[in-house]
Formats: C-alpha cells, structure tokens, sequence
C-alpha cells in the first residue's frame, strides 16, 4: 500500500452528496470514477506537450478492479495517491489508494493499453513514454497491493 506521503502522484476529490447511495455511504461505482478522474487527469499532465496525444494515439481501458476496503461518507475529502505498477511491451498496470482522513477506502488496480485511434490497433509503448511513466513507479506492491 502506499501512503500520501510517499506517492508518486496525489490528488484530492471531494466528496459530493450526489455521491452517495440510499444505504448513505459512497456508491461503489463511483470509485470507478474517481480512478478515471485522477487517470485522465495523470495523462493529461504527462501528455500535455504532446498536440497528438488524444487525437492519434493515446490510451485505452483494457481492465479495471477494484477492492472496498471502507465505507466513505460525504462531506469528506479523498486522498488518491496514483503510480504506475507495472510496464509492460504496449500495457502497463496503474494503481490508485483511496484514503478517507487517513485510512484506507478503497483501491484501484488498472491495465491501460497504448492504443492506435486511427488504425484502431494496439501500439507499442513509445520509448519517451516508457521513460516517463517510469518516473511514477510504484513500490512493489505485491498480490495484497
């Protein structure tokens, strides 16, 4: 597991009442979307020189889980801490860690997939990419990450 202090790329997201469901705590879909949130808003940063990037070639979804570790309630503001676990030949691995005033919510595993938009096919990870998302490595998280 990695704590805020020690992750490669953190973000907050508040909590919205919207947000909850009839048994009052935080729908589960919507870590789902939290995790897109910070994913989106990870490539954007890392991508953002890059005029192509979303346009010709960039990512897709392949795979995403996710284990709820505690029940969030509003208002309440989430920590999500976010790395990359593993890279791979056109894949890597994300992970993001979902505090809630300092305990573990809940966490996302992902496999996003470097993609082709106009030939609609998978593409190798370009080594500049590659490079990059190296910054964001997580430790070795394990099975139990």
């Amino acid at each position: 597991m990695v704590e805020p202090a020690h992750a490669p790329h953190r973000v907050s997201i508040a909590v919205r009442w919207g947000d909850m469901d009839a048994l009052g705590h935080v729908n589960n879909a919507r870590f789902f979307t939290y995790d897109e949130d910070v994913r989106l808003g990870f490539f954007n940063q890392l991508m953002a020189k890059d005029a192509r990037f979303w346009k010709d070639y960039g990512l897709i979804l392949a795979h995403i889980g996710c284990d709820f570790v505690a029940q969030v309630r509003a208002p309440s503001t989430l920590e999500v801490c976010y790395g990359i676990a593993r890279i791979g030949s056109k894949s890597f691995e994300t992970r993001a860690f979902m505090y809630d005033q300092g305990a573990l919510a809940a966490r996302t595993k992902a496999v996003v997939v470097w993609y082709d938009y106009v030939a609609q096919a998978t593409l190798a990870i370009p080594d500049e990419v590659r490079q990059r998302l190296q910054r964001y490595l997580l430790p070795d998280q394990g099975e139990a990450g």
